[in-house]
């Protein structure tokens, strides 16, 4: 017999709210989801622009910088608990990423996605969770095998190894691989008691948002897409700020204002503003002409440390 496929929309709405990098969420049940809904072949015209009408009616928010994502169709990924395909219908899920400017207002929540992936905060030094907590549930999963304690290793930056910012995915997936997540004790009907890494969101969810955060901070070195979350005029403190909240790690002043003043992406204002306790900061804005000029690059990230 011939299943049935049903497409549904996601979307990853990324702002920076009091200076964290936080997602707009939908809590249908109580539980934390996606802005999330089925695409109707006869009603929509593109999923983009159902995606942008079914974000809004659910959160009061307008969709701004939309970028497609990722097309998540693997077998069984929506199993238990899918917002639809629950008459047996095949899954598939079309990933947005959006990044909405300073000040927006939504009428659903905003939350700070190091809630979902505490062990991705790096701005205040190496997160005591993945010492006191993961390394050693990951090196109980691995006795005996060479090749998972090689992928915890490298992926959590153990035994000296480096942390790479970008592999948010992949750790996430190392997680509820070795059976350590929310999600992994309910897609597997076990009733024990998981380690607190995070809280769970609906469905796959939480892989999807992990695979924006991937996607966006790899896509801010190569492009200038922060500055889609950026204020009309912001100074370079603000501009610093919101890098290291998309990337998690500290960043040195000095070399970011100068690796800012490389890329001649922004234009002092001619006009201040004064910082909490210190002198007025010059206000700068985004040459957004620039990217009809010539190839606009993204922002490096001069680390304050070696993660």
């Amino acid at each position: 017999m011939t299943r049935s496929v049903v497409i549904g929309l996601s979307a990853v709405v990324v702002a920076i709210q009091d200076g964290e990098a936080a997602v707009l969420t939908v809590r249908p049940e109580g539980e934390a989801g996606l802005p999330f809904g089925p695409f109707d072949p006869q009603g929509h015209r593109t999923f983009e622009l159902a995606t942008r009408a079914f974000v809004t009616e659910q959160t009061g928010f307008e969709l701004g910088y939309v970028e497609q994502l990722y097309t998540f169709g693997d077998k069984g990924r929506d199993a238990p608990r899918a917002e639809v395909g629950a008459g047996g219908e095949r899954v598939v899920s079309v990933g947005y990423l959006a990044l909405a400017p300073r000040g927006v207002e939504a009428h659903s929540g905003w939350t700070p996605w190091s809630q979902f992936f505490p062990w991705e905060d790096w701005r205040q030094g190496r997160p005591a969770l993945i010492d006191a907590v993961i390394a050693p549930a990951l090196s109980r999963w691995a006795v005996g095998d060479a090749e998972r304690a090689a992928r915890a290793r490298l992926l959590f930056a153990l035994d000296g190894a480096p942390w790479n910012e970008e592999r948010v995915l992949e750790r996430y997936e190392l997680l509820y691989e070795a059976g350590l997540t929310p999600e992994a004790a309910r897609d597997r009907d076990e009733t024990e008691d998981r380690l607190p890494l995070g809280e769970p969101m609906l469905s796959d969810h939480r892989r999807i948002l992990a695979t924006g955060l991937s996607r966006l901070r790899g896509k801010i070195k190569y492009r200038p897409v922060v500055f889609e979350l950026m204020a009309a005029e912001f100074t370079l403190y603000d501009l610093q700020r919101t890098v290291e909240a998309i990337a998690g790690v500290p960043l040195h002043k000095q070399n970011f204002r100068r690796m800012i003043e490389r890329t001649e992406l922004v234009e002092g204002l001619g006009r201040f503003r004064s910082e909490t306790g210190g002198r007025p900061a010059e206000l700068f804005r985004f040459r957004r002409e620039v990217l009809s000029e010539r190839p606009a690059y993204g922002i490096t990230l001069p680390l304050l440390r070696e993660c």
